[in-house]
């Protein structure tokens, strides 16, 4: 990181953390004791994110890591505490003129508890949500003229696992066990799958290699694949067994129908490699035109635009998390067209993943992870 923006970040870090120590901890109607504890946590937390930037520095794997989480934990929980301080510093401006001095007093040592417990809570209950394995999603995609022989074609997808400083083996090896039970005809793969080299985490992508499907699996780059040796892990990834489609298509034969499956890169990618950028013309070009569909992975959802120009039927995306946590749940629609679940582009429909695992902070609230299992119907079959 640049010395500057280190520095900035410092100090918005240090900043956010004064932030909540004025505004609630002199209101906590406890004894001085609690509110000195209070300000240890602080500092202590501020502390964990400063050591959590220089964890790469060291040279012990576990030690790293564990460095690495208790930063990114302790960011969750800032996260939570600054918005509920802003909430109620905006509450208590409003109650201030109708309000008299002592009822304004009460409220003020009420509202200070209140951040302090519901942070706590969204906190823990959000770890919890981002640690389970993610729950399976059964969505039915209407397409129109859809050969009989795709009718129930399914699709497991899989998005933004993010394998890294707290996302290891198990975790990976437990979602590849949930997905190998569905039975699918393809897995998709859509993106964001590591944050970090391959040389740190080969052992912890390694179970992906068990993935199983009647026409195998299939995997695009997200942007954190360019962050992390883009194509290093494209070489892995075919290792396992992961067909890696990089603005290209294959055609599958399903039961005398033909299915053309297309990948395209990042829609970012051209920032790191100009001959990499995203192109669904491209990756469509050749194609039967007379396949039963046309189905674009594509890490995100402001691919869907190009996509619908191509002429695809159906684009699978993820990279929003939906949000992950709030406010952020609100804020991610702002960046990207559609933040989770299946839409409409004049003829394409597009599908956004809410994430397999989790980026940052391990935290979820109002955005559960999952692994999607999407079924082709027939258009007057289909249901949102």
């Amino acid at each position: 990181m640049k010395p500057r923006r280190y520095l900035a970040l410092i100090a918005i870090l240090g900043s956010l953390h004064a932030y909540v120590g004025w505004r609630v901890l002199p209101d906590l109607p406890v004894a001085p004791l609690v509110r000195i504890a209070g300000a240890a946590w602080l500092a202590v937390s501020y502390g964990a994110m400063i050591l959590g930037l220089h964890a790469r520095s060291i040279r012990q794997r576990a030690w790293s890591d564990r460095v690495a989480a208790a930063g990114l934990f302790a960011a969750g929980l800032l996260s939570s505490l600054c918005v509920l301080t802003l909430v109620r510093d905006l509450v208590l401006l409003l109650a201030i003129v109708p309000l008299s001095a002592e009822a304004v007093h009460r409220l003020e040592s009420v509202t200070a508890s209140g951040v302090v417990a519901l942070a706590l809570l969204a906190t823990g209950v959000g770890y919890a949500n981002a640690r389970r394995r993610a729950r399976v999603v059964r969505v039915d995609v209407p397409l129109g003229n859809l050969p009989r022989a795709l009718h129930g074609f399914t699709i497991a997808q899989v998005s933004d696992v993010h394998v890294g400083r707290t996302i290891k083996r198990k975790y990976v090896e437990a979602i590849v066990a949930a997905v190998n039970r569905l039975g699918a005809d393809l897995i998709a793969v859509t993106g964001d799958l590591v944050d970090g080299p391959v040389r740190e985490l080969a052992a912890h992508t390694a179970p992906l290699g068990d993935l199983r499907a009647r026409h195998g699996a299939f995997f695009v780059t997200g942007n954190h694949e360019y962050y992390c040796g883009e194509a290093d892990w494209r070489a892995e990834l075919a290792r396992l067994g992961l067909r890696v489609l990089m603005n290209e298509h294959v055609v599958l034969a399903h039961g005398g129908a033909s299915l053309v499956v297309a990948g395209v890169t990042d829609y970012g990618a051209h920032r790191f490699d100009a001959a990499q950028r995203s192109d669904p013309e491209a990756a469509l070009r050749g194609a039967p035109p007379d396949a039963g569909a046309r189905i674009l992975l594509a890490h995100q959802p402001r691919t869907a635009p190009a996509a619908a120009r191509a002429g695809f039927d159906l684009q699978l995306s993820g990279h929003t998390h939906g949000g992950q946590f709030w406010p952020w749940t609100w804020l991610v629609r702002f960046q990207q067209p559609f933040t989770a679940g299946l839409h409409r582009l004049g003829a394409l429909w597009v599908y956004i993943s809410r994430g397999t695992g989790y980026w940052g902070p391990p935290k979820r609230i109002g955005a559960p992870s999952e692994i999607t299992l999407l079924r082709l119907v027939p258009a007057h079959e289909g249901t949102l």
